[in-house]
């Protein structure tokens, strides 16, 4: 079992580790499978983050709107 949380390993994958700090994880990741499943799991969800957001459905859009006012008139 690892001593280390996921928010250390957010801060190793973004580089805000010391380099001892990196050591050591490093060396955990070799002998920690669990820990690297957690690391493996961080790094996909971070390039899911970095993709860019679709722009929602015109429909979708004009949906919205029109909710809206009629919430605007009927005073809900």
């Amino acid at each position: 079992m690892s001593i280390f949380t996921p928010e250390d390993l957010l801060l190793y994958l973004y580089k805000e580790t010391s380099p001892e700090q990196n050591a050591a994880i490093e060396a955990a990741l070799k002998q920690d499978w669990a820990l690297g499943e957690k690391l493996a799991t961080l790094q996909e969800s971070i390039k899911e983050l970095e993709q860019p957001l679709e722009s929602p459905r015109t429909e979708v859009v004009l949906n919205v709107l029109s909710y809206a006012r009629e919430a605007v008139e009927t005073g809900a």
